[in-house]
């Protein structure tokens, strides 16, 4: 297609699962469902967290962040696969694929730290009990989710500023525009840009998960030193759900983002790419209520009113 940074005009071929017709009808059906579930889970968790007095807790703080980040990251993909997959229009524009890049790295940068943000909350509450009102503090804890917005949106920036530096030739994407497929089309050596895209996924991706898993290692020790087989319940019951959550999303996020290009396949990163924007964020809200009291609880409550007063 030729270099795309001097013709603005130029548009994409999404190919999606044109390669699958068999596949096409049933794909739209169960994701349209997928999303019509996460829009309604995730929707619900906030306005649950707003609502509920017993909910006004950190722990919900940076659950209804993440909720939030779910809702926007499946729209800024979703819709334009759906249309993808109706067969109603197959192209997007050079600045929309950009725009869309940009939108994704930034909201899946800021999960990746809030999610660090909620471990943190889990190893106070379980490590530190006595001090954890004091600990978790709602200006720590919205300093917490405003860097991990600012952190996102800047790892974004350069990830981004790096595609849109590279020439690019060829047309044809995958369901939706992300690093990989830019990195496959480039016309020259990415190496270098490949390696300095390699330390800011490992600053977002990498470290996270690290932080992650070491203040699960202490809350597993703290908790194991609980004599009470009820509160041993309790303490793997929060922290399993969120646990959970980050192994759905890491595994997914590594697997693609930080194998190197030549070997990333695109049939494959296809049904990746499914499971980590649609999947994961339609299955967290059900983590977190099914394994919730407090949740569960908020939501019979609210349910209850609206059968009360009709």
């Amino acid at each position: 297609m030729g270099n795309f940074n001097s013709t603005s005009q130029e548009s994409f071929i999404l190919v999606g699962f044109s390669d699958w017709p068999q596949l096409q009808v049933f794909l739209f059906v169960i994701i349209l469902i997928f999303y019509s579930l996460t829009i309604f889970g995730n929707t619900a968790i906030i306005a649950l967290a707003r609502l509920d007095l017993r909910l006004h807790k950190p722990m919900y703080f940076f659950l209804s962040n993440l909720s939030f980040l779910d809702l926007c990251y499946t729209t800024s993909t979703v819709p334009q696969l759906l249309i993808n997959l109706h067969g109603l229009d197959r192209t997007i524009s050079y600045g929309g694929c950009v725009a869309q890049l940009y939108i994704f790295l930034a909201l899946a940068s800021t999960e990746c730290l809030i999610l660090v943000a909620m471990a943190f909350d889990r190893y106070a509450a379980v490590c530190n009990p006595l001090h954890y009102t004091t600990i978790m503090h709602p200006l720590l804890c919205r300093a917490l989710a405003i860097s991990s917005w600012i952190g996102g949106l800047v790892n974004s920036l350069i990830q981004t500023g790096l595609v849109m530096a590279m020439r690019l030739c060829g047309h044809q994407i995958n369901h939706f525009c992300e690093m990989p497929i830019f990195l496959k089309l480039a016309c020259e050596d990415t190496k270098g840009t490949e390696a300095k895209m390699f330390v800011a996924r490992t600053i977002v991706l990498v470290c996270p998960a690290v932080l992650i898993l070491g203040s699960y290692a202490h809350i597993a020790q703290a908790v194991l030193k609980v004599k009470s087989m009820a509160g041993r319940r309790k303490a793997f019951g929060t922290c399993g759900s969120h646990l959970m959550v980050v192994s759905l999303f890491y595994g997914s996020g590594i697997y693609t983002y930080l194998q190197p290009v030549h070997r990333y396949s695109e049939s494959k990163g296809k049904f990746v790419a499914l499971f980590y924007t649609i999947v994961t964020p339609m299955f967290n809200p059900l983590i977190y209520t099914l394994r919730n009291k407090d949740v569960k609880g908020a939501l019979w409550k609210v349910l209850g009113r609206g059968k009360d007063s009709g």
